[in-house]
């Protein structure tokens, strides 16, 4: 059995040049239709506000002239994104125009017909072709082996968390994640300068059509200052490169909108909308917000309070909050935090030994840059998770260490992710699609390495998250009816902040240690053993 595993390791190596010609590979071929096919079935499915978001913003990118696009406000769901994003939405406006131009009109508020919903439905559909490219492109770079590059292709394309977001809830992350896994691809190339400059360009095309990629930017700085610009000794000349191309990106993107400026700005960064999302992103703040309503109880049943005001923040709704007990973080408060949760990260990335440097520590320092944002942020959104989720599933499939990682992370930041399809009708499907998710990820990675990734108490945690989901949407209403309506939400944030605080931990704990190990170094010494013992045998 060993020698059949050895074996099946050497036959499984394969080289760059093999894995380019995998646009034609039947099996990654089946993964996409497959894929595609079901994205097909979610077609008439519940679909949330963003959906009226991005009708809205095709309205008002085709009916309007480019100087009103961030002026606008006759829809509340105003033009919100970065430039690049708009001229996005003009794109598809201007193919959305044959397919229905009711859902073009301006005045034509909360519009919804089979054909509005049909296109908008397939541009999500279509531009996820640009995901599955950044797949290719990034398993090109970090996959040695075909199994690791199929299962990579698996867990990316068949992400639950974007189908839940994308397909049912309704957005566009998954093309946004494509740019984002071709821009670490290009600038991992460290000793290719063309690939490093495609690599910043992608990245700068990213920022500006959505800014919330500026909490993975330090990871970028500090990997191209150390490991491109410095280690070259060209360092002015380089930085003139990158400076350029920023700039060039940034004059292309708001230089229509000059005069816009202010107006766009505010809409970008909305401080106003507090510290909490809708209903509380699995993070820390989740964590935060839950102590201080449990301390307000407690205090107000020890006569510590006279009266507390009714909960905003249990609401569900979007508003500027005041914590009862605990202090009330500013935005301020929360970007220092944010930042300095990223430090240790980024100084380990730019003092590490030139000899031990790899394109690996440049992704997981992306990956903690993105979870302490999650974790810290102001006014996060659950989706957000995916950011540091996307990234880990490249590493996931070539260390074990990132595996177990993933298996935690995915889990907790997926269920974190399936109120949001809060029609009880939906119940079954969600149920399914992050069970199934999860046992096959589960499953494949913990043969892939041969061995339990998770400790014991891992397992128990993960396991009871979908116990968590079955609480939330149909045990909770069978014991309270209409009852604390925001109970089950809240425990579904904090059960699941605990996971996703716990891989954060962790993470940081691997990461400083440099405690992650190469699956292709765990099977060599595998053979190694494997043919010392064979020969022991015969003599």
């Amino acid at each position: 059995m060993k020698m059949e595993i050895v074996k099946d390791y050497k036959n499984d190596n394969f080289h760059k040049d093999e894995i380019r010609k995998s646009w034609f590979d039947a099996t990654l071929l089946r993964i996409f239709i497959l894929a595609t096919c079901f994205k097909m079935l979610l077609i008439p499915t519940y679909h949330s506000t963003d959906f009226e978001v991005h009708r809205n913003w095709l309205a008002i990118t085709f009916s309007l002239p480019i100087k009103e696009w961030y002026l606008s406000n006759k829809s509340q769901w105003t033009l919100d994104y970065p430039p690049f994003f708009a001229w996005f939405e003009y794109f598809l406006s201007q193919v959305a125009v044959y397919f229905d131009p009711e859902m073009l009109k301006i005045d034509n508020l909360n519009y919804t017909s089979p054909n509005a919903k049909l296109f908008q439905r397939a541009t999500v559909m279509i531009a996820d072709i640009i995901l599955v490219y950044g797949v290719i492109k990034i398993g090109e770079t970090f996959c040695k082996s075909r199994s690791s590059y199929l299962i990579l292709s698996f867990l990316s394309i068949f992400n639950v968390g974007l189908l839940i977001v994308d397909h049912i809830h309704f957005q566009y992350n998954g093309f946004l994640l494509g740019i984002l896994l071709l821009s670490i691809t290009k600038v991992a190339e460290v000793d290719k300068e063309s690939s490093i400059l495609q690599g910043a360009v992608w990245f700068s095309m990213l920022l500006n059509l959505k800014h919330i990629y500026i909490y993975v930017a330090p990871a970028y700085v500090i990997w191209l200052l150390r490991w491109y610009c410095i280690k070259g000794g060209k360092f002015f000349s380089r930085i003139l490169k990158l400076g350029s191309i920023v700039l060039i990106v940034l004059i292309l993107s708001f230089g229509p909108f000059v005069s816009q400026l202010p107006q766009v700005f505010s809409r970008l960064f909305p401080f106003k909308r507090g510290l909490v999302h809708a209903y509380w992103a699995a993070n820390a703040w989740a964590l935060y917000t839950g102590a201080d309503k449990f301390l307000s109880v407690l205090w107000k049943q020890l006569g510590w309070l006279q009266a507390t005001r009714t909960a905003s923040m249990t609401g569900g709704l979007v508003q500027e909050d005041i914590f009862t007990v605990l202090p009330t973080p500013t935005p301020i408060v929360t970007f220092v935090v944010t930042f300095a949760s990223m430090i240790p990260a980024l100084w380990s990335l730019f003092t590490k030994n030139e000899a031990k440097i790899t394109p690996k520590h440049f992704v997981r320092c992306l990956i903690l840059c993105g979870l302490s944002s999650f974790m810290f942020g102001w006014h996060v959104h659950e989706k957000a998770i995916l950011t540091a989720i996307l990234p880990l599933c490249t590493l996931a499939v070539v260390d074990k260490q990132d595996a177990r990682v993933f298996i935690i992370l995915s889990s907790a930041g997926h269920t974190g992710l399936l109120p949001l399809l809060y029609p009880t009708e939906l119940t079954p499907l969600k149920l399914l699609l992050s069970l199934v998710y999860m046992m096959l990820a589960g499953i494949i990675l913990t043969h892939k390495f041969h061995n339990s990734l998770l400790k014991k108490y891992e397992w128990l945690y993960v396991g009871i998250l979908p116990f968590v989901t079955f609480y939330e949407s149909v045990l909770h209403k069978l014991i309270f009816t209409d009852r604390l309506p925001f109970l089950p939400l809240a425990f579904t944030s904090m059960y699941c902040a605990i996971g996703v605080t716990y891989c954060w931990l962790l993470y940081y704990y691997m990461y400083l240690g440099d405690r992650f190990q190469n699956d292709i170094t765990m099977y060599k010494k595998k053979e190694e053993n494997i043919i010392k013992s064979k020969k022991k045998h015969y003599k």
